[in-house]
C-alpha cells in the first residue's frame, strides 16, 4: 500500500516538473519613466490650496501599456515596453510636479491622500499615445479635458480642453518616450498657469 502511495507521489511530481517546462516564458518589459525638461522658478506663493486629481481614462489608456496607432483607428503597443506607472497617475504626478516647478501653488496635494483643497484640478485623459499619420510621420498626442473645481461645494469654476502634438524624429521606443516628455513639458505649462488664472480669476468675483 506504501508502495502504491510512493509511485502516485513521484508521478504527480514528475507530471508537474513536466508541466512547468512547457509554460510560456514570461515577454521582457523595459519600464519607461515620463521624461521631465522643464526647470523650477522662483514665484511669490499663492494663498490658496490646491488638490491634483487623476483623470478619468478609457481602458486602452488607463493601463501601463505605451499606446501607439499604427494606422486608422487601430489601437495597439509598443511590444516589450510599458509605463512605470499607468497612464493617467502619469500625467497626475506630472502636472503636480509641474505646479511645484512653477512655485506659486505651494500647497498641494493628490487624490490619494484625500485631503481638502480650496481647489481642485480634475479632467479626462483622452488621448495619450503615438500616431502614424498617412505620410509616415510620427506624432505623441496627448488631449486632457480639464476641469477647475471648487473644493467646498464641487462647482466647476472653468473647464478647457488642451491638445499638444509632438513631431517624433526617432521611431524607436526611446524616441517615442522622449516625445512623450516634451509634450507634456509643453502640456504641463498650459495647464499650470490656465488654472492659476482661473483660481485667480474666481477669487476676485
Amino acid at each position: 500500500m506504501k508502495s502504491s502511495l510512493r509511485l502516485v507521489a513521484l508521478a504527480v511530481t514528475i507530471g508537474l516538473t513536466s508541466a512547468c517546462s512547457i509554460l510560456p516564458t514570461s515577454e521582457p518589459v523595459d519600464l519607461y519613466r515620463l521624461p521631465v525638461n522643464q526647470v523650477s522658478r522662483s514665484a511669490p506663493p499663492l494663498d490658496w490650496s490646491l488638490r491634483l486629481n487623476k483623470p478619468l481614462a478609457s481602458e486602452v489608456l488607463a493601463g501601463p501599456r505605451i499606446a501607439v496607432m499604427p494606422q486608422g483607428n487601430v489601437v495597439s503597443s509598443y511590444k516589450g515596453a510599458r509605463w512605470s506607472d499607468p497612464a493617467p497617475m502619469l500625467l497626475r504626478n506630472r502636472l503636480l510636479d509641474g505646479f511645484q516647478r512653477d512655485g506659486q501653488v505651494q500647497r498641494l496635494s493628490a487624490d490619494d491622500s484625500n485631503l481638502q483643497a480650496d481647489y481642485e484640478l480634475a479632467g479626462e485623459l483622452q488621448a495619450f499615445q503615438s500616431e502614424y499619420r498617412a505620410d509616415g510621420t510620427v506624432e505623441v498626442v496627448i488631449r486632457y479635458d480639464a476641469r477647475l473645481v471648487q473644493g467646498r461645494t464641487q462647482r466647476i469654476l472653468a473647464s478647457k480642453r488642451f491638445e499638444v502634438r509632438q513631431p517624433l524624429a526617432d521611431k524607436q521606443v526611446a524616441g517615442v518616450v522622449a516625445g512623450f516628455g516634451q509634450a507634456c513639458d509643453l502640456l504641463t505649462g498650459q495647464v499650470v498657469d490656465w488654472a492659476i488664472a482661473q483660481a485667480g480669476s474666481s477669487t476676485t468675483r
